[in-house]
C-alpha cells in the first residue's frame, strides 16, 4: 500500500495539534473557550476494544476533554466494541438514527467497515478514520501514526539487543503480529520484517486474533514447545499486552533469563517491565496529540470547516486527507524524558512495589 507520510514528531505532537485548532476551527482565542457555535450538535466516537488499556483509559477521555474544551455545547456519543465487529455496526446504526453530526471510527475490522461508512455518507455525515485506515471506501479524513515506522522501530530495537547479547546468530525468534482485521498490523508487520529479514532466522510467526494477550501466550507457548526453550532467542511483539502474555509463557516455562521483547503502546506495566528488565522497549505513542487532532477535525467539521491536511493515504479506493504522527521508540535510558515528560504517567504512577527499587537505579526518583 503506497502512503504519503507527513510526520509530527511525537513529544512536540501535542503542541503541533493544540496551535492547529486555530486553523480547524477559526479563532483559537474563542473556540478554546468554546464559541457555542456547535449548539445542538452531536459527535460519535467508536473504539474498538478494551483488552488494549489505551482505548479507555486515554483515547477515550482525551477525545472528550478537548471535544469539550472546544465544543461545550456539543453532545458526545461513545460506544467501544469489545473486539465484536457486530455490535460496533449496531452502535455506528444507532448513532447514525440519532442524528450525529460526525463520526469518529476506529474499526474493528477496517475491511468490513465500509457499508457503515456508506450509510453515514448517504447522510452527509463526515467520517474520521481514527488510528486504523478504513479501506474501500472514501471519507473525510484519517488520524493515526507511521505505523510502518512503528514496525522498523521494533525490528531494530530487536535486532540491537540481540547483537548487544551476541545471540543473533545462536536460535531464532518468535513473531507475534496484530490482529489480519486491523490493517495497521500489516504496516507493523512490514516494517519489522523490512528490518529482520535475512538478518536473524525467525522460528514462528503469528498474526494473533483480537490482539489478545492470551491468545499471544498460548501462541508462545506454542512456539517454545515446538522450537525448544533454549532455541528462541528473542520476540517482536506488535504491542504491550501481547507482550505480557509472551512473557507470562517464557516465566511459566522456566526461563532463567527472558530473551529481549519488544512491544508498543507505552502500557504502564510494560513500563514497568522496562524498568525491571523483563521487556526491552516499547513504542510510545501521543495518544494525547492523536486524541486531540481527531476532537479538533470533529468540531471544525460539526461548525462547518474543513481544515486541510497536510497530507494524503491512499486507502486503495481514494486518497484519505490525513494527520501522521511520529512514534518513539522507548527503552529505559528514554522513559523519563518521554513517557514521563509528557506527562502519560507520573513517576509516582510507575515507581511502585517492587518497580521502586529499579526506578531509583534509572534515576526516576
Amino acid at each position: 500500500m503506497h502512503r504519503t507520510r507527513f510526520l509530527i514528531p511525537a513529544a512536540a505532537a501535542l503542541l503541533a495539534v493544540t496551535a492547529g485548532a486555530a486553523a480547524g476551527c477559526g479563532s483559537g482565542d474563542k473556540n478554546d473557550k468554546g464559541s457555542g457555535s456547535g449548539k445542538g450538535k452531536t459527535i460519535a466516537l467508536f473504539l474498538p476494544e478494551s483488552k488494549t488499556t489505551r482505548y479507555e483509559a486515554f483515547d477515550r477521555p482525551l477525545f472528550q476533554e478537548r471535544v469539550k474544551q472546544l465544543c461545550p455545547d456539543c453532545k458526545i456519543i461513545y460506544g467501544n466494541a469489545d473486539q465484536d465487529p457486530n455490535k460496533q455496526q449496531s452502535q455506528v446504526e444507532g448513532a447514525l438514527t440519532q442524528g450525529a453530526d460526525v463520526i469518529a471510527l476506529d474499526a474493528v475490522d477496517a475491511k468490513a467497515v465500509a457499508p457503515l461508512v456508506n450509510q453515514a455518507r448517504q447522510k452527509k455525515i463526515p467520517v474520521i478514520a481514527y488510528d486504523r485506515l478504513i479501506t474501500g471506501i472514501g471519507y473525510a479524513y484519517f488520524v493515526s501514526f507511521d505505523n510502518v515506522r512503528v514496525g522498523q522501530m521494533q525490528g531494530q530495537a530487536l535486532l540491537d539487543a540481540l547483537n548487544q547479547r551476541g545471540t543473533t546468530a545462536k536460535g531464532k525468534i518468535v513473531m507475534l503480529n496484530g490482529a489480519l482485521t486491523d490493517p495497521s498490523s500489516g504496516d507493523y508487520k512490514k516494517g519489522a520484517h523490512q528490518v529482520l529479514d535475512g538478518k536473524v532466522q525467525i522460528g514462528r510467526e503469528f498474526d494473533t486474533p483480537d490482539w489478545s494477550p492470551d491468545k499471544a501466550q498460548q501462541e508462545m507457548e506454542q512456539s517454545i514447545t515446538a522450537l525448544g526453550r533454549d532455541q528462541i532467542v528473542g520476540v517482536l511483539s506488535a504491542n504491550d499486552g501481547m507482550a505480557g502474555g509472551a512473557i507470562a509463557a517464557m516465566k511459566r516455562a522456566g526461563y532463567k533469563q527472558l530473551p529481549p521483547i519488544t512491544g508498543q503502546d507505552a502500557e504502564l506495566a510494560a513500563v514497568q517491565r522496562i524498568l525491571t528488565g523483563e521487556q526491552n522497549m516499547t513504542v510510545y505513542l501521543n495518544i494525547r496529540a492523536q486524541a486531540y487532532q481527531s476532537a479538533e477535525l470533529a468540531v471544525a467539521l460539526v461548525k462547518g470547516d474543513k481544515p486541510t491536511a497536510p497530507t494524503k493515504v491512499n486507502n486503495g479506493t481514494a486518497d484519505i486527507p490525513a494527520y501522521m504522527l511520529a512514534p518513539t521508540a522507548v527503552t529505559k535510558d528514554k522513559i523519563k524524558d518521554t513517557i514521563i515528560k509528557d506527562g502519560f504517567y507520573t513517576a509516582d504512577k510507575i515507581c511502585t512495589g517492587e518497580v521502586a527499587a529499579a526506578c531509583k537505579s534509572a534515576g526516576l526518583q
